[in-house]
């Protein structure tokens, strides 16, 4: 059987979005440094991995977000996935803002993206490739180094709100 696009003919935007929504995500900030080594970081939940060997995971980010010509001008990116507290840093992080990083707590590592403190994982990523995504771009890069919390709890995003998970777990 051959692929065929689909067309909005049988559903609208919201229906779609609606359903994607149904799918429990993490939440990470993506960061990196740009332009004039300006901090940049956004709120995804676009994150995946891709491969063990080798080591890569992928984010997508909106063409029009102010910030994906700034991620596509840099080398490295980090992702930092938030623990269950940290849903302040998510909706901060959600927001456009030249300066997100003011008055935000943070640790460099070798490339110098920032690293997000009590974040449950980190991943230090060197960009690799680029995909178009639509009206997204897929951004694909190899881990260079990771730090793991293996007793946080991560913060989730359901139906279009923060979710956590119940503390039997």
């Amino acid at each position: 059987m051959q692929g065929s696009r689909v067309s909005n003919k049988y559903f609208e935007e919201k229906e779609f979005r609606d359903a994607l929504g149904r799918f429990a995500t993490g939440v990470t900030i993506i960061s990196s440094v740009g332009r004039n080594q300006k901090l940049i970081g956004i709120t995804a939940n676009s994150f995946s991995s891709v491969s063990l060997d080798p080591p890569l995971v992928l984010f997508s980010l909106g063409r029009k977000s102010q910030n994906w010509y700034e991620f596509l001008s840099t080398q490295y990116f980090a992702v930092n996935v938030l623990n269950d507290q940290q849903s302040h840093l998510s909706t901060h992080f959600a927001r456009s803002s030249d300066d997100k990083w003011s008055g935000i707590d943070y640790e460099v590592w070798d490339t110098g993206c920032p690293i997000v403190p009590g974040a449950i994982a980190v991943f230090e990523c060197e960009y690799r490739y680029t995909h178009d995504g639509g009206d997204h771009v897929i951004f694909v890069g190899e881990v260079l180094r990771l730090k793991c919390d293996m007793h946080a709890r991560p913060l989730l995003f359901y139906r279009g709100g923060y979710a956590q998970l119940p503390t039997n777990l």
